[in-house]
């Protein structure tokens, strides 16, 4: 008790050091004048919770829990693979059919969680798969965003033209970054990769002839449906596409179009990185996650296993910027920060690294959940964090962790 009692005085103390300055010191500007006035009623709270959590509900939790059971996932039922199909075409049927039905702002947002799903499942590979430890992830986004923006604003293609050559260019960003870290692993790592995800956001920044700078690349296009835009006006001497169907013009088709096709994209992105991940290449992230040296052991080569996850996670990176390009219509390197690749990296870790279903879950929480409770938006990256704290202590193996093969000897 006397042990508790001394962690829970500390846990205490160390809460009042980062919430005061926080929460109970507040600035209130008064014409040209600022004045700290001193809240103290959400400081004494936050202390008093962690007091008792720390003092009651934490030991109680850690007798009644055993550590092999706390280590242990919850395990999904095992399902035959006829059934599991027909259980992701439901999941995708109701998907398409449902943005008919809600609100815009909700299809918006659902919209935006889609691109984390591809982004998600993209360092997955990466990072679940390969086990390469990658911070930089928003650069291989930024370039598939920024490749759409100029081939449009310097040559005209529009979004089906641009997509492909958009996913080939991360691609391609992600093949040279491979080079200089294929001896580096764990720390160093990701210390160069973080170094290149600030790299291409300073480029952009700095080459303001071609990427416009600070202020970036506007008006960019949304896709077009059949070779028509979907848009109110069609530049001259052609028809929109609500024209050619003799519709009246509804913005809300253009939000439910956007929406359909980012599910689209996330399917096709679940389906070829499940297949990816079955076939001998996907074991070959596994062994090289597992044991480098054992890998190299048995005669593969561990540069050509890092360069194709680099590359191959790199690619729906870019195939995920260019339809955000697509559907903001601007981009700017603010857009592509750290914190972007701290987000999606979040993703990956909260779902369970190496599980798909669990990076699905993870992108939809961590996306949807901030969009409708903005009335928190001041606390959002507090509330963030203390989540992710709370992942690693209760369940670092995420949320939904890869069931894993293995053979039992009797």
């Amino acid at each position: 008790m006397a042990e508790n009692f001394k962690n829970a005085i500390f846990a205490a103390v160390l809460t009042a050091i980062l919430t005061i300055p926080i929460f109970g010191l507040q600035l209130v500007r008064k014409g040209a004048q600022t004045h700290i006035i001193p809240d103290w009623d959400l400081v004494l709270m936050g202390i008093g919770a962690v007091f008792i959590v720390q003092l009651l509900i934490r030991p109680y939790i850690f007798n009644k829990i055993s550590l092999h059971k706390r280590g242990a996932g919850w395990a999904l039922p095992v399902l035959k693979p006829r059934t599991v199909n027909l259980l992701i075409l439901l999941v995708v049927v109701v998907a398409a059919i449902w943005p008919f039905f809600g609100a815009r702002a909700h299809v918006d947002i659902a919209t935006l969680v889609l691109i984390y799903v591809m982004l998600g499942l993209g360092l997955n590979i990466v990072v679940g798969y390969a086990g390469l430890l990658d911070l930089g992830f928003v650069g291989f986004y930024a370039v598939g965003a920024y490749t759409y923006a100029l081939l449009f604003h310097w040559a005209g293609w529009g979004f089906w033209a641009s997509l492909p050559m958009a996913g080939a260019m991360a691609a391609f960003f992600g093949y040279i970054l491979g080079f200089p870290v294929l001896r580096l692993r764990g720390d160093y790592l990701a210390i160069v990769t973080l170094g290149f995800g600030e790299i291409i956001r300073l480029l952009l920044i700095n080459l303001s002839q071609w990427t416009g700078g600070p202020d970036g690349i506007a008006n960019i296009p949304k896709p077009t449906l059949l070779g028509h835009a979907m848009t109110r006006r069609a530049p001259a001497g052609e028809e929109t596409f609500h024209q050619m169907m003799g519709w009246a013009y509804n913005s809300n088709h253009v939000v439910i179009y956007l929406y359909l096709l980012a599910l689209a994209l996330a399917v096709i992105t679940l389906l070829v990185s499940n297949r990816l991940i079955r076939m001998p290449l996907g074991r070959t992230w596994e062994a090289l996650r597992e044991d480098e040296i054992a890998c190299r052991s048995l005669g593969l080569n561990p540069t050509n296993i890092k360069l194709s996850a680099f590359t191959l996670g790199a690619m729906f990176a870019g195939i995920g910027g260019a339809f955000f390009a697509a559907r903001q219509g601007l981009v700017n390197p603010e857009s592509f920060t750290f914190i972007e690749s701290a987000l999606i990296l979040a993703v990956v870790v909260l779902g369970g690294m190496g599980s798909q279903l669990g990076v699905i879950l993870a992108a939809i929480l961590l996306t949807a959940l901030p969009e409708v409770a903005r009335q928190f938006a001041e606390y959002r990256m507090l509330i963030f964090g203390l989540i992710m704290v709370l992942m690693m202590v209760w369940r670092p193996q995420g949320l939904l962790p890869a069931q894993r093969p293995h053979a039992e000897i009797k």
